[in-house]
């Protein structure tokens, strides 16, 4: 995992929404056809903060149904998941995997559990199952989950630094993720060095759509020239 981050680039990172970064990874890959961002709604503890940003530490929770495992086992596991969850070394976001996914019960994220990450270092938390005391949840610490429910029913931790999967988007320990109201993307590492350039290109050449069409009088002809530059803009 990488531990830093240029701080001038964290700083535009946290500034910026996630369709931003998802269009500036575009930019800096000079195509379209990334895919590695989350499918379908999400729900964000706080829409109008700001974006979540940092490096991922992964794990995976059921909740369904009791642990089959012995008590011990799961004793342990829970102990080395805050463990691994308190060594944090820059910007962190923890990414969880409900395995009870799309039938998710189980609310991880709630008052303890926001508190005790916001206290380890974590800037945030990303999930496809579910959060609750959302009048409670630890201030300046954002989740962004696949849903909203009143109890942890049997929730336990099952694996701790793996791959997870989050509403279709893949996530390795590490990878760089970036989270708001509208979902997540992972930032690979190759675009990581340019995104900053990127993000402010990116704004440059939208500007040559917005200024037009922000004008009182927009035609046809006014639109049709902005697009020609817009375009000659990103090639």
């Amino acid at each position: 995992m990488a531990d830093e981050i240029d701080s001038d680039l964290l700083k535009l990172l946290q500034s910026v929404d996630t369709p931003t970064v998802c269009n500036a990874i575009e930019v800096a890959q000079g195509k379209r056809g990334f895919s590695q961002f989350t499918r379908g709604t999400m729900i964000s503890s706080d829409p109008e903060g700001g974006a979540i940003v940092g490096y991922a530490k992964t794990a995976k929770i059921a909740a369904l149904e009791p642990p089959t495992e012995n008590n011990d086992i799961i004793k342990e596991r829970r102990m080395n998941y805050y463990h691994y969850m308190s060594e944090v070394h820059g910007p962190t976001v923890v990414v969880i995997e409900d395995l009870d996914f799309p039938n998710c019960i189980g609310a991880y994220w709630g008052e303890i559990n926001t508190k005790v990450h916001k206290g380890f270092g974590v800037s945030g938390a990303l999930t496809n199952g579910v959060m609750r005391d959302l009048g409670d949840l630890a201030e300046d610490f954002p989740v962004v989950a696949g849903s909203i429910g009143p109890s942890h029913g049997f929730v336990h931790v099952r694996e701790i630094d793996t791959p997870v999967n989050v509403f279709g988007m893949r996530v390795n320990p590490g990878n760089l993720i970036h989270a708001d109201r509208h979902g997540a993307v992972v930032v690979p590492n190759e675009v990581i060095p340019i995104l900053k350039d990127s993000i402010h290109k990116l704004f440059a050449s939208e500007r040559l759509i917005l200024d037009p069409a922000e004008k009182t009088e927009f035609s046809f002809d006014d639109f049709k020239k902005a697009w020609e530059d817009f375009e000659k803009s990103r090639t």
